[in-house]
């Protein structure tokens, strides 16, 4: 029998100060910052829905929105949005909040994708992840693009496949300075 699970089931929040160490020279929190928070909210999304291991396959769509700032807070939510066989498709959505004026706005969104693999988890080979079914409005709007966007992303992973394997692993740089020889 095919598992089913609700994204309220793999919902994650995890909430963040933003300290002047996490700032980007611009002022606002450091892009890198922002999807290293993405990859963990995700990652634990991911894992209570499959209750297995899995690993990161692409961070799609980051849309930066709205800077963050300085002593905001940045609330990062995620939950597992379609899936296929062992893959699992993330919504992350970044809210960031001014803690003076309580002034909440939507700084990014993006969708990440996951794959479940054999782990210390979980070291059963044959496997299919549960299928999601959304409940709220905003999840049946998310949930409701997921087969076009696998469908997007497997011709994009497709191209760029073609693209990586025409390019080198040369270091010229480093046989002009006798560094590598």
């Amino acid at each position: 029998m095919e598992e089913i699970k609700h994204c309220k089931e793999s919902i994650v929040i995890q909430t963040h100060r933003i300290f002047p160490f996490d700032l980007n020279p611009f002022g606002f929190l450091f892009g890198g910052k922002l999807m290293t928070m993405i990859d963990d909210a995700a990652s634990i999304s991911v894992t209570r829905h499959c209750r297995r291991g899995a690993v990161t396959a692409s961070l799609d769509s980051l849309n930066f929105l709205k800077p963050l700032h300085e002593n905001h807070s940045v609330c990062v939510e995620s939950y597992v949005s379609g899936t296929h066989h062992k893959s699992m498709e993330v919504f992350v959505k970044i809210i960031g909040e001014n803690l003076t004026t309580g002034e909440r706005y939507l700084a990014a969104t993006c969708f990440t994708t996951f794959v479940a693999v054999p782990s210390h988890m979980n070291e059963e080979t044959e496997f299919t992840v549960p299928k999601v079914i959304p409940d709220t409005a905003e999840e049946k709007l998310v949930c409701a693009g997921y087969e076009k966007r696998r469908k997007q992303r497997l011709q994009e992973r497709e191209d760029y496949r073609a693209f990586a394997a025409q390019l080198s692993t040369d270091l010229p740089w480093l046989k002009n300075e006798g560094i590598d020889d």
